[in-house]
Protein backbone atom coordinates (compact mmCIF):
# COMPACT_ATOMS: atom_id res chain seq x y z
CA UNK A 1 0.00 0.00 0.00
CA UNK A 2 2.81 2.41 0.87
CA UNK A 3 4.53 1.69 -2.44
CA UNK A 4 1.24 2.39 -4.29
CA UNK A 5 0.73 5.71 -2.48
CA UNK A 6 4.33 6.61 -3.06
CA UNK A 7 3.92 6.06 -6.80
CA UNK A 8 0.79 8.26 -6.92
CA UNK A 9 2.48 11.04 -4.96
CA UNK A 10 5.49 10.77 -7.21
CA UNK A 11 3.26 11.23 -10.29
CA UNK A 12 1.50 14.27 -8.81
CA UNK A 13 4.75 15.81 -7.70
CA UNK A 14 6.09 15.55 -11.21
CA UNK A 15 3.07 17.44 -12.54
CA UNK A 16 3.04 20.18 -9.79
CA UNK A 17 6.69 20.75 -8.94
CA UNK A 18 6.01 23.91 -6.93
CA UNK A 19 3.27 22.40 -4.83
CA UNK A 20 5.59 21.67 -1.90
CA UNK A 21 7.04 24.22 0.54
CA UNK A 22 9.69 24.19 3.18
CA UNK A 23 13.21 23.04 3.15
CA UNK A 24 14.38 20.59 0.58
CA UNK A 25 14.37 16.98 1.58
CA UNK A 26 17.49 14.94 1.22
CA UNK A 27 17.64 12.38 -1.58
CA UNK A 28 16.02 9.06 -0.82
CA UNK A 29 16.85 5.59 -2.00
CA UNK A 30 13.26 4.51 -2.85
CA UNK A 31 9.68 5.72 -3.27
CA UNK A 32 8.85 5.49 0.41
CA UNK A 33 11.51 8.02 1.33
CA UNK A 34 10.33 10.32 -1.49
CA UNK A 35 6.77 10.14 -0.19
CA UNK A 36 7.98 10.97 3.29
CA UNK A 37 9.88 13.98 1.98
CA UNK A 38 6.91 15.28 0.00
CA UNK A 39 4.41 14.86 2.90
CA UNK A 40 6.00 16.35 5.98
CA UNK A 41 2.60 16.73 7.65
CA UNK A 42 -0.93 15.46 7.08
CA UNK A 43 -2.52 18.85 6.42
CA UNK A 44 0.42 20.02 4.35
CA UNK A 45 0.29 16.81 2.21
CA UNK A 46 -3.45 17.19 1.55
CA UNK A 47 -2.93 20.80 0.53
CA UNK A 48 -0.22 19.80 -1.88
CA UNK A 49 -2.44 17.11 -3.45
CA UNK A 50 -5.79 18.95 -3.66
CA UNK A 51 -4.93 22.61 -3.40
CA UNK A 52 -6.27 24.98 -0.72
CA UNK A 53 -9.95 24.67 -1.66
CA UNK A 54 -9.94 20.89 -1.77
CA UNK A 55 -8.02 20.64 1.46
CA UNK A 56 -10.45 22.88 3.25
CA UNK A 57 -13.38 20.94 1.82
CA UNK A 58 -11.92 17.66 2.99
CA UNK A 59 -11.08 19.04 6.41
CA UNK A 60 -14.41 20.84 6.89
CA UNK A 61 -17.31 19.34 8.86
CA UNK A 62 -19.99 17.17 7.17
CA UNK A 63 -23.64 18.16 7.31
CA UNK A 64 -25.90 15.55 8.87
CA UNK A 65 -28.09 13.80 6.27
CA UNK A 66 -26.30 15.41 3.33
CA UNK A 67 -24.18 13.66 0.74
CA UNK A 68 -20.61 13.09 1.79
CA UNK A 69 -18.14 15.55 0.25
CA UNK A 70 -15.79 14.25 -2.38
CA UNK A 71 -12.55 12.98 -0.96
CA UNK A 72 -10.54 12.79 -4.16
CA UNK A 73 -10.39 14.72 -7.37
CA UNK A 74 -9.63 13.32 -10.73
CA UNK A 75 -6.04 12.16 -11.07
CA UNK A 76 -4.00 13.69 -13.89
CA UNK A 77 -1.24 11.37 -15.01
CA UNK A 78 1.48 12.09 -17.49
CA UNK A 79 4.20 9.86 -18.82
CA UNK A 80 7.22 9.68 -16.47
CA UNK A 81 10.67 8.32 -16.67
CA UNK A 82 11.41 4.80 -15.58
CA UNK A 83 12.38 5.89 -12.06
CA UNK A 84 10.84 8.43 -9.78
CA UNK A 85 13.26 11.36 -9.33
CA UNK A 86 14.98 11.06 -6.05
CA UNK A 87 15.61 14.79 -5.79
CA UNK A 88 13.82 17.88 -6.97
CA UNK A 89 14.96 21.35 -7.73
CA UNK A 90 16.25 23.06 -4.65
CA UNK A 91 16.22 19.89 -2.51
CA UNK A 92 18.98 18.64 -0.40
CA UNK A 93 19.98 15.18 0.63
CA UNK A 94 17.03 12.85 1.63
CA UNK A 95 16.40 11.95 5.18
CA UNK A 96 14.39 9.02 6.65
CA UNK A 97 10.61 9.44 7.15
CA UNK A 98 9.53 10.96 10.38
CA UNK A 99 6.55 10.16 12.54
CA UNK A 100 4.42 12.87 10.91
CA UNK A 101 4.88 11.47 7.40
CA UNK A 102 3.97 7.98 8.55
CA UNK A 103 0.86 9.32 10.26
CA UNK A 104 -0.21 11.11 7.06
CA UNK A 105 0.22 7.95 5.02
CA UNK A 106 -1.81 5.94 7.47
CA UNK A 107 -4.55 8.53 7.44
CA UNK A 108 -4.67 8.44 3.63
CA UNK A 109 -4.83 4.62 3.65
CA UNK A 110 -7.65 4.65 6.20
CA UNK A 111 -9.52 7.21 4.13
CA UNK A 112 -9.20 4.98 1.05
CA UNK A 113 -10.57 2.03 2.97
CA UNK A 114 -13.54 4.09 4.10
CA UNK A 115 -14.15 5.13 0.52
CA UNK A 116 -14.17 1.48 -0.60
CA UNK A 117 -16.65 0.57 2.15
CA UNK A 118 -18.95 3.46 1.21
CA UNK A 119 -18.81 2.38 -2.44
CA UNK A 120 -19.80 -1.13 -1.39
CA UNK A 121 -22.67 0.17 0.73
CA UNK A 122 -23.89 2.34 -2.13
CA UNK A 123 -23.91 -0.68 -4.49
CA UNK A 124 -25.90 -2.67 -1.93
CA UNK A 125 -28.49 0.12 -1.70
CA UNK A 126 -28.72 0.24 -5.49
CA UNK A 127 -29.36 -3.52 -5.57
CA UNK A 128 -32.18 -3.17 -3.02
CA UNK A 129 -33.71 -0.40 -5.11
CA UNK A 130 -33.58 -2.62 -8.20
CA UNK A 131 -35.30 -5.45 -6.31
CA UNK A 132 -38.08 -3.10 -5.19
CA UNK A 133 -38.58 -1.82 -8.71
CA UNK A 134 -38.61 -5.38 -10.07
CA UNK A 135 -41.33 -6.38 -7.58
CA UNK A 136 -43.39 -3.35 -8.56
CA UNK A 137 -43.02 -4.24 -12.22
CA UNK A 138 -44.25 -7.77 -11.53
CA UNK A 139 -47.30 -6.46 -9.69
CA UNK A 140 -48.11 -4.00 -12.46
CA UNK A 141 -47.81 -6.68 -15.11
CA UNK A 142 -50.21 -8.85 -13.13
CA UNK A 143 -52.85 -6.10 -13.16
CA UNK A 144 -52.37 -5.08 -9.50
CA UNK A 145 -52.54 -1.41 -8.55
CA UNK A 146 -50.81 -1.10 -5.18
CA UNK A 147 -49.13 1.95 -3.73
CA UNK A 148 -45.47 1.91 -4.48
CA UNK A 149 -43.07 2.05 -1.57
CA UNK A 150 -40.14 2.61 -3.85
CA UNK A 151 -38.37 5.94 -4.21
CA UNK A 152 -39.71 8.43 -6.78
CA UNK A 153 -38.26 8.25 -10.28
CA UNK A 154 -36.39 11.50 -9.77
CA UNK A 155 -34.68 10.10 -6.69
CA UNK A 156 -34.00 6.80 -8.45
CA UNK A 157 -32.66 8.59 -11.48
CA UNK A 158 -30.39 10.73 -9.32
CA UNK A 159 -28.77 7.94 -7.39
CA UNK A 160 -25.50 8.73 -9.05
CA UNK A 161 -25.87 12.50 -9.11
CA UNK A 162 -23.81 13.28 -6.04
CA UNK A 163 -20.06 12.81 -6.22
CA UNK A 164 -18.66 9.85 -4.44
CA UNK A 165 -17.00 10.61 -1.12
CA UNK A 166 -13.32 9.96 -0.74
CA UNK A 167 -12.27 11.05 -4.22
CA UNK A 168 -9.76 13.74 -4.97
CA UNK A 169 -11.09 16.49 -7.25
CA UNK A 170 -13.37 14.98 -9.96
CA UNK A 171 -14.75 11.44 -9.38
CA UNK A 172 -13.00 8.60 -11.22
CA UNK A 173 -14.69 6.66 -14.03
CA UNK A 174 -17.52 4.44 -12.72
CA UNK A 175 -17.00 0.69 -12.81
CA UNK A 176 -18.97 -1.24 -15.57
CA UNK A 177 -21.08 -3.06 -12.94
CA UNK A 178 -22.40 0.25 -11.58
CA UNK A 179 -23.25 1.50 -15.06
CA UNK A 180 -25.08 -1.74 -15.83
CA UNK A 181 -27.11 -1.42 -12.62
CA UNK A 182 -28.08 2.14 -13.48
CA UNK A 183 -29.14 1.14 -16.99
CA UNK A 184 -31.22 -1.75 -15.58
CA UNK A 185 -32.93 0.65 -13.14
CA UNK A 186 -33.78 3.06 -15.95
CA UNK A 187 -35.15 0.25 -18.13
CA UNK A 188 -37.33 -1.01 -15.26
CA UNK A 189 -38.64 2.50 -14.64
CA UNK A 190 -39.52 2.92 -18.32
CA UNK A 191 -41.42 -0.40 -18.33
CA UNK A 192 -43.28 0.56 -15.13
CA UNK A 193 -44.29 3.91 -16.64
CA UNK A 194 -45.56 2.29 -19.84
CA UNK A 195 -47.59 -0.33 -17.91
CA UNK A 196 -49.11 2.32 -15.64
CA UNK A 197 -50.15 4.30 -18.71
CA UNK A 198 -51.65 1.26 -20.45
CA UNK A 199 -53.63 -0.06 -17.45
CA UNK A 200 -56.25 2.74 -17.43
CA UNK A 201 -56.69 2.47 -21.20
CA UNK A 202 -57.31 -1.28 -20.89
CA UNK A 203 -59.78 -0.86 -18.04
CA UNK A 204 -61.69 1.91 -19.89
CA UNK A 205 -61.69 0.12 -23.28
CA UNK A 206 -64.97 -0.94 -24.86
CA UNK A 207 -63.75 -4.36 -26.06
CA UNK A 208 -64.35 -7.54 -24.02
CA UNK A 209 -61.75 -8.45 -21.44
CA UNK A 210 -59.81 -11.70 -21.40
CA UNK A 211 -61.87 -13.19 -18.50
CA UNK A 212 -65.10 -12.38 -20.38
CA UNK A 213 -63.82 -14.04 -23.53
CA UNK A 214 -62.74 -17.09 -21.56
CA UNK A 215 -66.16 -17.25 -19.87
CA UNK A 216 -68.00 -17.07 -23.22
CA UNK A 217 -65.78 -19.80 -24.67
CA UNK A 218 -66.46 -21.96 -21.60
CA UNK A 219 -70.23 -21.48 -21.93
CA UNK A 220 -70.12 -22.38 -25.62
CA UNK A 221 -68.15 -25.53 -24.87
CA UNK A 222 -70.60 -26.52 -22.12
CA UNK A 223 -73.56 -26.05 -24.48
CA UNK A 224 -71.89 -28.24 -27.09
CA UNK A 225 -71.21 -30.94 -24.50
CA UNK A 226 -74.83 -30.79 -23.31
CA UNK A 227 -76.09 -31.25 -26.89
CA UNK A 228 -73.79 -34.23 -27.39
CA UNK A 229 -74.92 -35.73 -24.10
CA UNK A 230 -78.61 -35.34 -24.98
CA UNK A 231 -78.02 -36.89 -28.40
CA UNK A 232 -76.27 -39.84 -26.79
CA UNK A 233 -79.08 -40.28 -24.28
CA UNK A 234 -81.71 -40.29 -27.05
CA UNK A 235 -79.68 -42.83 -29.02
CA UNK A 236 -79.38 -45.08 -25.97
CA UNK A 237 -83.12 -44.81 -25.31
CA UNK A 238 -83.90 -45.79 -28.90
CA UNK A 239 -81.50 -48.72 -28.70
CA UNK A 240 -83.06 -49.79 -25.40
CA UNK A 241 -86.57 -49.62 -26.88
CA UNK A 242 -85.45 -51.64 -29.91
CA UNK A 243 -83.78 -54.17 -27.61
CA UNK A 244 -86.95 -54.40 -25.49
CA UNK A 245 -89.03 -54.91 -28.64
CA UNK A 246 -86.71 -57.63 -29.89
CA UNK A 247 -86.69 -59.22 -26.47
CA UNK A 248 -90.49 -59.16 -26.33
CA UNK A 249 -90.71 -60.71 -29.79
CA UNK A 250 -88.21 -63.40 -28.87
CA UNK A 251 -90.04 -64.08 -25.65
CA UNK A 252 -93.30 -64.36 -27.58
CA UNK A 253 -91.78 -66.80 -30.05
CA UNK A 254 -90.30 -68.88 -27.24
CA UNK A 255 -93.60 -68.99 -25.43
CA UNK A 256 -95.31 -70.00 -28.66
CA UNK A 257 -92.86 -72.83 -29.22
CA UNK A 258 -93.19 -73.92 -25.60
CA UNK A 259 -96.96 -73.97 -25.89
CA UNK A 260 -96.71 -75.97 -29.08
CA UNK A 261 -94.38 -78.45 -27.45
CA UNK A 262 -96.63 -78.68 -24.42
CA UNK A 263 -99.64 -79.33 -26.62
CA UNK A 264 -97.71 -81.94 -28.52
CA UNK A 265 -96.67 -83.64 -25.30
CA UNK A 266 -100.24 -83.56 -24.05
CA UNK A 267 -101.47 -84.99 -27.33
CA UNK A 268 -98.89 -87.76 -27.28
CA UNK A 269 -99.79 -88.62 -23.72
CA UNK A 270 -103.44 -89.10 -24.67
CA UNK A 271 -102.79 -90.94 -27.93
CA UNK A 272 -102.39 -94.68 -28.19
CA UNK A 273 -98.84 -96.00 -27.78
CA UNK A 274 -98.62 -96.84 -31.52
CA UNK A 275 -98.96 -93.12 -32.44
CA UNK A 276 -95.44 -92.16 -31.41
CA UNK A 277 -93.65 -91.56 -34.79
CA UNK A 278 -94.45 -88.16 -36.40
CA UNK A 279 -95.44 -89.82 -39.69
CA UNK A 280 -97.46 -92.64 -38.16
CA UNK A 281 -100.85 -91.03 -38.67
CA UNK A 282 -103.59 -90.85 -41.28
CA UNK A 283 -106.22 -88.32 -42.28
CA UNK A 284 -109.78 -89.53 -42.37
CA UNK A 285 -112.55 -87.89 -44.42
CA UNK A 286 -115.68 -89.87 -43.51
CA UNK A 287 -118.32 -88.40 -45.86
CA UNK A 288 -118.41 -86.72 -49.24
CA UNK A 289 -118.83 -82.95 -48.93
CA UNK A 290 -117.10 -79.71 -49.86
CA UNK A 291 -115.79 -78.67 -46.44
CA UNK A 292 -113.80 -81.61 -45.08
CA UNK A 293 -110.17 -81.59 -46.14
CA UNK A 294 -106.56 -81.46 -45.05
CA UNK A 295 -104.05 -78.80 -46.02
CA UNK A 296 -100.26 -79.02 -46.21
CA UNK A 297 -98.56 -76.07 -44.52
CA UNK A 298 -95.62 -76.15 -46.89
CA UNK A 299 -95.77 -75.21 -50.58
CA UNK A 300 -93.80 -76.36 -53.62
CA UNK A 301 -90.84 -74.61 -55.21
CA UNK A 302 -90.43 -74.32 -58.96
CA UNK A 303 -90.09 -77.90 -60.28
CA UNK A 304 -89.03 -79.40 -63.58
CA UNK A 305 -89.70 -82.96 -62.41
CA UNK A 306 -91.46 -84.60 -59.46
CA UNK A 307 -92.59 -87.83 -57.86
CA UNK A 308 -95.68 -87.89 -55.62
CA UNK A 309 -96.43 -90.96 -53.49
CA UNK A 310 -99.12 -91.72 -50.92
CA UNK A 311 -101.12 -94.44 -49.22
CA UNK A 312 -104.89 -94.22 -49.76
CA UNK A 313 -108.04 -96.19 -49.06
CA UNK A 314 -111.19 -95.11 -50.89
CA UNK A 315 -114.71 -95.62 -49.53
CA UNK A 316 -116.54 -93.97 -52.42
CA UNK A 317 -119.36 -95.76 -54.16
CA UNK A 318 -118.69 -94.33 -57.60
CA UNK A 319 -115.56 -92.39 -58.53
CA UNK A 320 -112.41 -92.03 -56.38
CA UNK A 321 -112.71 -88.26 -56.11
CA UNK A 322 -109.65 -86.05 -55.65
CA UNK A 323 -106.95 -87.46 -53.38
CA UNK A 324 -104.85 -84.27 -53.78
CA UNK A 325 -104.69 -81.03 -55.82
CA UNK A 326 -102.08 -78.28 -56.18
CA UNK A 327 -103.22 -74.81 -57.27
CA UNK A 328 -101.31 -71.62 -58.03
CA UNK A 329 -102.69 -68.10 -58.57
CA UNK A 330 -102.52 -68.34 -62.35
CA UNK A 331 -103.60 -72.01 -62.66
CA UNK A 332 -106.04 -73.87 -60.41
CA UNK A 333 -105.15 -77.25 -62.02
CA UNK A 334 -101.37 -77.07 -61.80
CA UNK A 335 -101.18 -80.68 -60.47
CA UNK A 336 -104.33 -82.75 -59.82
CA UNK A 337 -105.00 -86.48 -59.27
CA UNK A 338 -108.71 -86.93 -59.96
CA UNK A 339 -111.32 -89.58 -60.66
CA UNK A 340 -114.74 -88.05 -61.26
CA UNK A 341 -117.97 -89.77 -62.18
CA UNK A 342 -117.47 -92.51 -64.75
CA UNK A 343 -114.16 -91.08 -65.98
CA UNK A 344 -110.96 -93.01 -65.34
CA UNK A 345 -108.30 -91.81 -62.93
CA UNK A 346 -106.51 -88.79 -64.45
CA UNK A 347 -103.31 -86.86 -63.83
CA UNK A 348 -103.61 -83.16 -64.71
CA UNK A 349 -100.48 -80.95 -65.10
CA UNK A 350 -101.07 -77.34 -66.12
CA UNK A 351 -104.60 -78.44 -67.01
CA UNK A 352 -103.19 -81.06 -69.43
CA UNK A 353 -104.57 -84.59 -68.91
CA UNK A 354 -103.07 -88.11 -68.89
CA UNK A 355 -105.28 -91.12 -68.03
CA UNK A 356 -103.81 -93.57 -65.52
CA UNK A 357 -104.65 -97.30 -65.70
CA UNK A 358 -105.03 -97.72 -61.93
CA UNK A 359 -107.78 -99.55 -60.04
CA UNK A 360 -108.35 -98.29 -56.48
CA UNK A 361 -112.05 -98.95 -55.80
CA UNK A 362 -111.79 -102.14 -53.74
CA UNK A 363 -111.85 -100.23 -50.41
CA UNK A 364 -108.38 -101.50 -49.54
CA UNK A 365 -105.08 -99.77 -48.80
CA UNK A 366 -102.95 -99.13 -51.87
CA UNK A 367 -99.62 -97.41 -52.41
CA UNK A 368 -99.85 -95.01 -55.37
CA UNK A 369 -97.04 -93.03 -57.08
CA UNK A 370 -97.02 -90.70 -60.11
CA UNK A 371 -93.79 -89.38 -61.62
CA UNK A 372 -93.25 -86.69 -64.28
CA UNK A 373 -90.50 -84.70 -65.98
CA UNK A 374 -90.80 -81.60 -68.12
CA UNK A 375 -88.46 -83.10 -70.74
CA UNK A 376 -90.81 -84.40 -73.44
CA UNK A 377 -93.55 -84.50 -70.78
CA UNK A 378 -92.75 -88.09 -69.76
CA UNK A 379 -94.82 -89.62 -66.98
CA UNK A 380 -95.32 -92.97 -65.22
CA UNK A 381 -97.84 -94.37 -62.72
CA UNK A 382 -97.28 -97.03 -60.01
CA UNK A 383 -99.69 -99.06 -57.89
CA UNK A 384 -98.39 -101.08 -54.94
CA UNK A 385 -94.81 -100.78 -56.26
CA UNK A 386 -95.56 -101.90 -59.82
CA UNK A 387 -95.59 -99.63 -62.84
CA UNK A 388 -99.07 -99.71 -64.38
CA UNK A 389 -98.77 -97.00 -67.00
CA UNK A 390 -96.34 -94.56 -68.72
CA UNK A 391 -96.46 -91.93 -71.46
CA UNK A 392 -95.09 -88.61 -72.68
CA UNK A 393 -96.12 -85.23 -74.09
CA UNK A 394 -97.82 -84.32 -70.84
CA UNK A 395 -97.21 -80.57 -70.44
CA UNK A 396 -93.87 -80.85 -72.16
CA UNK A 397 -91.26 -78.27 -71.15
CA UNK A 398 -93.56 -76.79 -68.56
CA UNK A 399 -92.20 -75.77 -65.17
CA UNK A 400 -94.31 -76.31 -62.07
CA UNK A 401 -94.98 -72.90 -60.60
CA UNK A 402 -94.07 -72.23 -56.97
CA UNK A 403 -95.94 -70.78 -53.97
CA UNK A 404 -99.19 -72.65 -54.48
CA UNK A 405 -101.58 -74.52 -52.12
CA UNK A 406 -101.70 -78.31 -51.57
CA UNK A 407 -105.12 -79.65 -50.56
CA UNK A 408 -105.82 -83.28 -49.65
CA UNK A 409 -109.37 -84.55 -50.35
CA UNK A 410 -110.73 -81.64 -52.46
CA UNK A 411 -110.30 -80.24 -55.97
CA UNK A 412 -109.60 -76.48 -56.09
CA UNK A 413 -111.37 -74.31 -58.61
CA UNK A 414 -109.65 -71.25 -57.11
CA UNK A 415 -106.52 -70.91 -55.06
CA UNK A 416 -107.22 -72.79 -51.81
CA UNK A 417 -111.01 -73.00 -52.16
CA UNK A 418 -114.26 -73.25 -54.12
CA UNK A 419 -114.54 -76.98 -53.64
CA UNK A 420 -117.05 -79.24 -55.41
CA UNK A 421 -118.63 -81.97 -53.29
CA UNK A 422 -119.01 -84.30 -56.30
CA UNK A 423 -115.21 -84.24 -56.71
CA UNK A 424 -114.39 -84.77 -53.03
CA UNK A 425 -112.42 -87.78 -51.79
CA UNK A 426 -113.99 -90.11 -49.22
CA UNK A 427 -111.73 -92.41 -47.27
CA UNK A 428 -108.29 -92.30 -45.63
CA UNK A 429 -104.93 -90.84 -46.70
CA UNK A 430 -101.40 -91.28 -45.33
CA UNK A 431 -97.66 -90.93 -46.10
CA UNK A 432 -98.05 -88.14 -48.65
CA UNK A 433 -94.58 -87.15 -49.94
CA UNK A 434 -93.08 -85.12 -52.82
CA UNK A 435 -89.62 -85.40 -54.43
CA UNK A 436 -88.08 -83.02 -56.96
CA UNK A 437 -87.09 -85.79 -59.39
CA UNK A 438 -88.43 -89.08 -60.81
CA UNK A 439 -87.78 -91.92 -58.37
CA UNK A 440 -86.36 -95.14 -59.68
CA UNK A 441 -88.74 -98.14 -59.85
CA UNK A 442 -86.71 -99.91 -57.14
CA UNK A 443 -87.12 -96.98 -54.77
CA UNK A 444 -90.86 -96.94 -55.35
CA UNK A 445 -91.02 -100.69 -54.72
CA UNK A 446 -89.16 -100.27 -51.42
CA UNK A 447 -91.69 -97.68 -50.29
CA UNK A 448 -94.60 -99.93 -51.26
CA UNK A 449 -93.39 -103.09 -49.47
CA UNK A 450 -92.13 -101.12 -46.39
CA UNK A 451 -88.48 -102.04 -46.88
CA UNK A 452 -87.57 -98.36 -47.31
CA UNK A 453 -88.40 -95.34 -45.18
CA UNK A 454 -87.46 -92.76 -47.81
CA UNK A 455 -88.88 -89.31 -47.00
CA UNK A 456 -89.74 -86.70 -49.61
CA UNK A 457 -87.04 -84.07 -50.06
CA UNK A 458 -89.63 -81.36 -50.86
CA UNK A 459 -92.71 -82.37 -48.79
CA UNK A 460 -92.55 -84.81 -45.86
CA UNK A 461 -95.47 -86.45 -44.09
CA UNK A 462 -95.42 -84.97 -40.61
CA UNK A 463 -98.08 -84.36 -38.03
CA UNK A 464 -97.01 -80.73 -37.57
CA UNK A 465 -97.07 -80.12 -41.33
CA UNK A 466 -100.71 -81.15 -41.88
CA UNK A 467 -103.83 -79.23 -40.83
CA UNK A 468 -107.36 -80.72 -40.91
CA UNK A 469 -110.57 -78.75 -41.44
CA UNK A 470 -114.34 -79.19 -41.51
CA UNK A 471 -114.48 -82.41 -39.47
CA UNK A 472 -111.60 -84.31 -41.02
CA UNK A 473 -109.51 -86.04 -38.35
CA UNK A 474 -106.14 -87.62 -37.66
CA UNK A 475 -105.59 -91.08 -36.31
CA UNK A 476 -102.73 -93.49 -35.70
CA UNK A 477 -101.62 -95.46 -38.69
CA UNK A 478 -99.00 -98.08 -39.49
CA UNK A 479 -98.94 -98.47 -43.28
CA UNK A 480 -97.39 -101.93 -43.47
CA UNK A 481 -99.57 -103.38 -40.72
CA UNK A 482 -102.70 -101.94 -42.28
CA UNK A 483 -101.63 -103.23 -45.70
CA UNK A 484 -101.13 -106.78 -44.41
CA UNK A 485 -104.53 -106.71 -42.72
CA UNK A 486 -106.12 -105.66 -45.96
Amino acid sequence: MLAFLGAIICIIASVHPGGTAGPAAPPAADNDSAAAALLPAADKGLGALHGPAEALASAGPRLPGGPPPPLFSRFVCTPLSNECPATGPGTGPATGPGPEELLALRSAAAQLRRTALEQKERIRMDQETIRELTGKLSRCEGGLRTPSAAAPPAAAAGLRAAPRPGTMGHPPAEPPAVRDLEEAVRALQDRIDRIEQELPARSNGSGPTAPALARDALHTKMEQLEEQLLSKILTLQKERQAANTDRSQQQHNIEKELNSLQNRVTELEHKPPGYSPPDAFKVTIPVQNNYMYARMKKSLPELYAFTICMWLKSKALAGLGTPFSYSVPSQSNEIVLLEWGTNPLELLINDKVAQLPLSLKDKAWHHVCVAWTTRDGKWSAYQDGEQRGAGENLASWHAIKPQGVIILGQEQDTLGGRFDATQAFVGELAQFGVWDHMLAPAEILGLANCTSHLQGNVIQWDDQAVEVFGGASKAAFAACEEGRKA
